[in-house]
């Protein structure tokens, strides 16, 4: 009788209490029951999973999040397995990505064939609205997914359209996720506009990332009791600073200036005082403002919109320190020698008045150039620069000594014309302005933590761990192909190593896939209660303080930090604290990776987008990797396209990992890292983010 039940197709692992009842075994026979089960176990008629329950032979039973791909099949990735299990197009069970489902081992791993398996059940859905294009018939119709890895269209039934027109991008509820062979059904519950309006596809993108767009009433209503300018009773009890010469600086499209920093030396010490917005005092705990800044948890900034964590009204206007008028801050203001090594500081709250609003391209031009005109023009604080770009120099070398990862990877600028499309994309590199802005809001975060840290006071910090040892392990392995090593010690790897193997590999060509992938090897920052460090930063303490107006667990310790210098953190706050800090810490992490996702996909989008205006066109790019299925060339504007093996006729080419490689059997002509090649356009999808390019006929 059992085993003609687990026969059953429909049968799912059970616990033996589940059996039990199923079978009709009373309480005191389950012993009886249990002794069965084991010998059954023993002589592989059934199966055990890790979590105790009997499955069918030789079937282990795990939970974990369904990822899709675009051609039907998709994996679950899971705690309980040393890898992702394989899960064949038909065996997905109509999971949606990120699903928590329960999955059946049907094949363990075995050499480098994957676990192969299937989904028995979907625990939890993941996906509650679908952003796509309607395609509209004449009694129903459906929603077609942005998103590819979507295996379904969404059938919308009669009556649940909102009258949206054939082609348009909207949102739609899932109010059913359909059984195998049945589409999912769902209604409309916006229409976001014709794709061929500006900013539409953005717009989209947004929505498919569940970002809030519009701020609430309660929001905007809370708003009309906040002042717009500085009031004089808030005043009262704060450090008068707006005698000393007070700037910002930032990018020039920049409207929310959350930073400030002051410079004065005094008997060969530096005074540097970073002076962030007092954020806090107007956004009280647990108001409707703080409620929906905890849900955003950040500003998300896309390419031609910023999606702000504030309302403007506070993030451009009575937050934001701009020229000429007072403003609240919370300073750190932090004594160094003249070799930049801290001697001491005082956190305090503060009146600042910004002296002038600069951007990074005119320090850059008084601190790299020289450059006559603006020096002229910023004469009064040019000194001031001067200073800065010296102590920035002492601080940025100090922790280059102490073994900080100095990734310099370029951020792509995209351009866009009235009507949303992009037209000209180019790298925005760090120079000496954004790298002086850097170190001195770094040198603040650090030494808040540090003072928190020792003060034992309930706190958020920015945690970055040591490397997983096995991840770690096989880059050490892939650089061996490079003729590079590293000593991993038996505490692990120290970040000094990593920097020392970048400064290595510094313009050689293989720079951009060995920093690329060392950053894959390491963990992804979070937020903590546990203040473990900073690995990539090689600091003992850090934390996040100094843009309170675009990240909340910035706003979240100003808070703990004012009740401090007020002697208001007793017992009960910091009981408080402890109880909300580890949610506001999982949040925060959570919808950093929301932004950072979206931001990166926006990019994609209109970097593919741009390049269906230059079908066709011949390029020249450098080789920035290499896979047993074609290699991948970068463009001078960061645009990176991929050139199949398949398109290489004039050879057959085989893929040489020692080399990481691709060369011609017969001709010996080879491809590798940071080669200079010509490249012809071939094509690009803006919805599958694809860009395909092909050989050009003429060689560099």
């Amino acid at each position: 009788m059992l085993t003609a039940l687990m026969k059953d197709p429909q049968y799912r692992p059970m616990k033996i209490k589940e059996l039990a009842i199923l079978l009709g075994i009373p309480k005191e026979k389950r012993e009886e029951l249990k002794t069965v089960l084991d010998i059954l176990v023993a002589e592989g008629k059934i199966g055990l999973s890790s979590r105790g329950k009997y499955t069918k032979p030789g079937q282990e039973v795990i939970n974990g999040r369904f990822v899709s791909n675009v051609r039907g099949f998709g994996f679950v990735e899971s705690d309980e397995l040393n890898q992702d299990l394989f899960i064949p197009a038909g065996e997905t069970k109509n999971a949606m990505p990120g699903d928590l489902v329960q999955a059946a081992v049907l094949r363990p791993a075995s050499g480098q064939r994957r676990a192969e398996g299937r989904i028995v059940k979907i625990l939890e859905h993941a996906v509650s609205q679908i952003v796509g294009t309607y395609q509209k018939s004449r009694h129903y119709g459906f929603v077609i997914p942005d998103n590819q890895k979507f295996s379904s269209d969404l059938f919308i039934p009669e009556g649940k359209s909102m009258n949206a027109e054939n082609g348009q991008k909207v949102v739609a509820q899932i109010l059913s996720y359909g059984e195998e062979g049945k589409n999912p059904e769902g209604e409309i519950k916006e229409i976001l506009g014709s794709i061929t309006d500006p900013g539409t596809d953005i717009l989209s993108i947004a929505k498919a990332y569940d970002i809030p767009m519009d701020f609430p009433p309660e929001v905007l209503e809370q708003l009309e009791d906040i002042p717009e300018e500085v009031e004089p009773r808030d005043l009262q009890g704060r450090k008068d600073l707006r005698h000393l010469q007070t700037v910002t600086i930032d990018g020039e499209d920049a409207k929310d200036l959350d930073d400030a920093v002051t410079l004065e030396e005094k008997d060969g010490h530096y005074f540097l005082g970073v002076h962030i917005a007092d954020v806090s005092h107007y956004v009280k705990e647990g108001t409707p403002l703080d409620r929906e800044a905890l849900k955003r948890g950040t500003s998300v900034y896309l390419v031609d919109r910023v999606i702000p964590m504030l309302p403007p009204r506070l993030s451009n206007g009575i937050c934001s320190l701009n020229e000429g008028v007072d403003r609240l801050v919370l300073s750190c203001i932090m004594e160094l020698d003249e070799k930049g090594a801290m001697l001491g500081h005082e956190i305090a709250e503060a009146v600042i008045r910004s002296d002038r609003r600069m951007t990074y391209t005119a320090v850059k031009k008084i601190l790299e150039e020289e450059d006559p005109e603006v020096c002229r023009e910023y004469e009064a604080l040019t000194p001031l620069f001067l200073r800065m770009g010296r102590l920035s120099s002492l601080i940025r070398e100090r922790r280059r000594k102490r073994g900080s990862i100095d990734f310099d990877f370029p951020e792509s600028k995209i351009l866009l014309n009235e009507k949303g499309f992009p037209t000209q994309i180019k790298p925005y590199e760090r120079n000496s302005a954004t790298k002086l802005i850097e170190d001195f809001m770094l040198s603040a975060n650090e030494t808040i933590a540090e003072d928190y840290y020792w003060q034992q006071q309930p706190f958020l910090y920015r945690v970055h761990e040591k490397p997983d040892e096995d991840r770690i392990q096989s880059f050490a392995t892939f650089i061996n192909n490079f003729g590079l090593s590293l000593h991993i010690s038996g505490q692990g790897i120290h970040p000094k190593k990593l920097q020392a193997l970048l400064d290595r590999v510094e313009n050689t060509p293989e720079e951009p896939l060995i920093s690329r992938l060392m950053l894959r090897s390491m963990k992804q920052a979070r937020y903590d209660v546990e203040g473990n460090g900073h690995f990539g930063l090689a600091a003992e303490y850090y934390c996040h303080f100094t843009s309170p107006i675009r990240r909340y667990p910035d706003l979240q310790i100003h808070r703990i930090i004012k009740e401090n210098l007020h002697g208001e953190l007793n017992e009960a706050r910091q009981a408080h604290y402890r109880k909300i800090l580890p949610g506001v810490a999982l949040q925060s992490s959570s919808t950093e990776r929301r932004a950072e996702e979206a931001e990166r996909d926006v990019e994609k989008y209109k970097k593919t987008q741009y390049m269906t205006r230059h079908l066709g066109e011949e390029l020249e790019g450098v080789i920035s990797g290499v896979t047993g299925y074609g290699f991948y060339v970068e463009l001078p504007n960061t645009v990176e396209g991929m050139v199949h093996v398949n398109s290489l006729e004039d050879d057959y080419y085989q893929f040489r990992e020692e080399s990481y490689s691709l060369t011609g059997e017969m001709s010996g002509r080879e491809f590798k890292l940071g080669q200079r090649v010509r490249i012809v356009v071939e094509q690009a999808d803006p919805v599958l983010r694809t860009i395909d390019f092909r050989l050009a006929n003429s060689r560099i």
